[in-house]
């Protein structure tokens, strides 16, 4: 694993401030299309708990509405809380830390972190609280990034001689058996493991349009069938708690 860290983040509060500048100067989102995907992996039965976390915006648990279940938003940045809660009043929005859920143990019957736990001061707490709110029954999906990504850090490299890091506080990367050690070592077990190369088939109008005017996309999602999974751009991990 290699990590890349700011100065000065040494702990949550200087962490949650340099996100709130990375919200207001120029967020963090994707395609709705991305989102749905990844619902979709799990299939919310209607009424259950979805939980969130690291929401940041929040676009993925207000999709989940569609599915009827109850959608709680989690992210320790107030800013992309408060805006997104004036859009979309549906869902619970919780300002809290990722490491420290205030969420009762055995509660929860689906959990998201998309592409956080990389992010995070301490992920081992991160992946161990996402375990303990889960029922023994429930299910996670997390996304995380690969060191050797063919169509991302690999070809970073290639380029500029560096991996890629998008200005982040903190980022890290890691192999696909690295990031399986550190989930089933902080109390998951995993069930699947999928490659995502950042393209997906379009799931709504809007987004297919978007691949209309960017027919590279296309191109993209075409290769990324052909990549092998140890090579991939980023490693979704299903998993569920350990007894």
């Amino acid at each position: 694993m290699i990590e890349i860290k700011h100065s000065g983040i040494e702990n949550t509060k200087n962490s949650s401030i340099a996100y709130e500048q990375i919200y207001h100067e120029r967020g963090i989102s994707h395609l709705d299309s991305f989102y749905l995907m990844l619902i979709e992996l799990l299939n919310p039965e209607p009424g259950k708990l979805l939980i969130d976390v690291s929401c940041g915006e929040g676009r993925l648990a207000c999709l989940a509405n569609h599915w009827n279940v109850q959608s709680v938003a989690i992210d320790f940045v107030l800013y992309p809380l408060i805006t997104s809660k004036r859009q979309n009043n549906e869902i619970s929005w919780v300002n809290a830390d990722a490491e420290k859920i205030p969420i009762r143990s055995n509660s929860v019957d689906y959990v998201f972190n998309i592409g956080s736990i990389e992010h995070y001061l301490n992920p081992e707490n991160g992946i161990r609280e996402i375990a303990r709110i889960l029922k023994p029954e429930g299910k996670a999906c997390i996304l995380l990034p690969n060191l050797f990504g063919l169509l991302g850090n690999i070809k970073y490299v290639a380029q500029k001689g560096e991996v890629f890091y998008d200005n982040q506080p903190i980022q890290r990367y890691a192999t696909l058996n690295t990031w399986k050690s550190l989930l089933t070592e902080n109390n998951l077990i995993i069930t699947k493991v999928i490659g995502f190369n950042e393209v997906q088939l379009p799931k709504t109008f809007q987004d297919f349009n978007y691949y209309l005017h960017r027919p590279q996309k296309f191109v993209r999602l075409l290769i990324s069938r052909l990549i092998p999974l140890n090579l991939s751009n980023h490693f979704i991990f299903l998993c569920k708690p350990k007894s």
